[in-house]
């Protein structure tokens, strides 16, 4: 299970693996918090010569490689390192950040045994993140309820044989295009988004539609008994095109567009000039 985790409103890619049951986390995004370098990738490359040279560690040893969403949208394969070895990389980091780096790693991997225990504080994390990052309550309400909508429709594909992961990712943008006009990808470009998810970055219009049609798809796919992926491919056309009915009527009373390129991206800061 991939996520992202933050640490000062820093986002960092992490991974919980089921079998072991620990969170692997991105190095590179943890090096760039802590180094605050414009090339996190290159600081990451020449450490490891130095640490290997100096004490005769190799830390890709300590590692492992998984696929993680890149900054352009791509799965790639990054190193990735648990809790135990991370703490042996921090200590080679000069930064004023590690010591509260540290103590936020066992914060995440507390929550983590809670989430497993009750669920419910899964959704309530999840809400505290968001009002961290400036969202408002009806925002935060929306966005929860359409994510309740979205996990009673993926519940239906799972029981009706559809596989998940590529499967799942084929049968949302089916929906999203039919609704949007756009696919997932071109709507997240529209908005200025990378890795980010689209949800998290959806105005309230957006929220709302994209749980319409996800509403209407599992309905239309229970009523008809939809099994397997060409199946619920029809399904979830017809569920998207319900919404995208509502959204051409609201629009032709309002004249104005559902579907927006507004984001809740920080403004980009303005690098300053060596003199």
């Amino acid at each position: 299970m991939s996520s992202i985790k933050l640490f000062e409103d820093r986002r960092i890619r992490s991974h919980w693996d089921e079998a072991e049951e620990q969170w692997y986390f991105s190095v590179v995004d943890v090096v760039e918090i802590l180094t605050d370098s414009t090339n996190p990738r290159d600081y990451w490359f020449k450490m490891k010569i130095r640490i290997s040279t100096d004490d005769g560690l190799e830390l890709s040893t300590i590692c492992r490689q998984l696929k993680l969403k890149a900054t352009d949208g791509k799965m790639r394969q990054t190193d990735v390192s648990n809790v135990q070895n991370l703490l042996r990389i921090i200590q080679s980091i000069p930064s004023p950040k590690a010591e509260p780096f540290k103590q936020w790693l066992a914060k995440v991997g507390y929550e983590r045994i809670q989430e497993m225990a009750d669920p419910g504080k899964g959704i309530e994390r999840a809400r505290e993140n968001w009002q961290k990052l400036g969202r408002s309550e009806k925002w935060i309400q929306q966005r929860m309820t359409g994510q309740e909508t979205r996990n009673k429709l993926t519940d239906y594909w799972k029981e009706a044989g559809v596989k998940e992961k590529d499967e799942f990712a084929l049968l949302t943008n089916i929906i999203h295009q039919e609704w949007t006009g756009l696919t997932v990808k071109m709507h997240k470009d529209l908005k200025g988004l990378k890795t980010h998810n689209l949800r998290d970055h959806m105005s309230e219009a957006e929220l709302i539609f994209t749980a319409l049609a996800e509403l209407s798809t599992r309905q239309i796919a229970e009523t008809d008994e939809a099994k397997g992926l060409a199946e619920n491919a029809k399904a979830s056309k017809k569920g998207g095109g319900i919404a995208k009915n509502a959204r051409l009527a609201l629009e032709k009373k309002t004249g104005k567009s559902v579907v927006t390129g507004e984001n809740f991206l920080p403004p980009a800061k303005v690098k300053k000039r060596l003199k």
